[in-house]
């Protein structure tokens, strides 16, 4: 089968397509032909290295994070899944491959897809709604009728947290360029603020909860508009001593990442409020509740641009550019 490889961690944006043994699968996995993946800012950090002491991988790796496609064949312990099966899954960090022909995948995370969606479409899904989910539910513990704030939500990740978060009664506030602001709006946004002339810390006070996608010079400012007690989550600053116990990582990690993160676990602390950050993982269970939550509310995720598999390297440094309206989609 085909498949994206890498030999070692490189700053470049430059793959190979290999041809290469489809994998086994164990007793717990099902053998999916992928029909199409998405293309992720995970994907360049897991490339450049930046990631490696939360996910170390061997060499040669098969890159890829989330994909849609058809069961073709099932372990012999599987038994919600059959041969058939239109699927999609984020799948578990410690065995990714979906920039490949076909790819073996633990039956825990995997989820049918929604009835709604295309392959392509269903591919844009996994890693952004997990990641959404995980740090709305999960890590924030958010109450309906509380004040969320996603700073840059107009891209792939904003377009599939913000109906999750109104599903959960939440008050949802936005920022982004002019041009996302009447889809944002349309999709259950009650408030959108254009970066380019106003300033969210501004306007903003008294809020519940911030989910960061714009990176740790941006902490200080997100903190200061939550409320006492306040919650901030990101998804691209730094990683604390707590996310290492959380993840049961050994204890000179839990030691490292304490002293990574604690400047601003500290600022955080001084204003009475809480920083955490969360590295999304493969969960079928979440995915198929967030499936009937798609379906119900015919959710569609935003793509951006749909690649061929020999144009990956286009699609990855379309990535690396930053700026997409969506999800970068690779198809077969």
């Amino acid at each position: 089968m085909k498949a994206v490889q890498m030999e070692k961690y490189t700053k470049q944006i430059q793959v190979e397509i290999k041809n290469i043994e489809i994998p086994e699968i164990n007793n717990h996995e099902v053998l999916i032909k992928v029909k199409a993946t998405g293309v992720n800012p995970l994907d360049i950090l897991i490339m450049n290295g930046s990631i490696r002491m939360i996910a170390d991988y061997d060499f040669p790796l098969t890159l890829g994070n989330e994909l849609s496609g058809v069961i073709e064949a099932v372990g012999k312990d599987v038994v919600e899944f059959e041969v058939g099966d239109h699927v999609y899954t984020r799948l578990p960090i410690n065995k990714i491959g979906a920039f490949a022909e076909y790819a073996a995948v633990h039956e825990d995370a995997i989820s049918v897809m929604p009835k709604n969606l295309s392959f392509i479409e269903a591919a844009a899904v996994p890693l952004t709604a997990l990641t959404a989910y995980q740090a709305l539910h999960d890590v924030l513990h958010v109450q309906p009728n509380k004040k969320l704030f996603i700073p840059g939500g107009t891209g792939g990740f904003g377009m599939m947290a913000l109906p999750i978060a109104k599903s959960m009664g939440l008050y949802v506030i936005t920022s982004g360029s002019e041009r996302g602001r009447s889809r944002t709006l349309s999709i259950g946004a009650d408030q959108f603020i254009n970066y380019r002339e106003e300033n969210y810390v501004d306007l903003l006070s008294n809020i519940d909860y911030v989910i960061d996608t714009l990176g740790a010079k941006e902490i200080k400012t997100e903190l200061a508009i939550l409320k006492p007690q306040g919650k901030l989550v990101s998804l691209k600053a730094l990683p604390n001593y707590r996310f290492a116990v959380e993840n049961n990582f050994p204890i000179w990690k839990k030691l490292l990442f304490g002293l990574v993160g604690a400047r601003l676990d500290r600022l955080a602390v001084k204003q009475n409020k809480e920083y955490r950050f969360l590295f999304v993982s493969a969960n079928g269970w979440q995915l198929q509740k967030l499936t009937k939550l798609i379906e119900d509310e015919d959710i569609k995720p935003a793509i951006d641009s749909v690649y061929n598999f020999d144009d990956i390297n286009m699609a990855l440094n379309k990535v690396s550019a930053g700026h997409s309206e969506g999800k970068v989609i690779i198809t077969f």
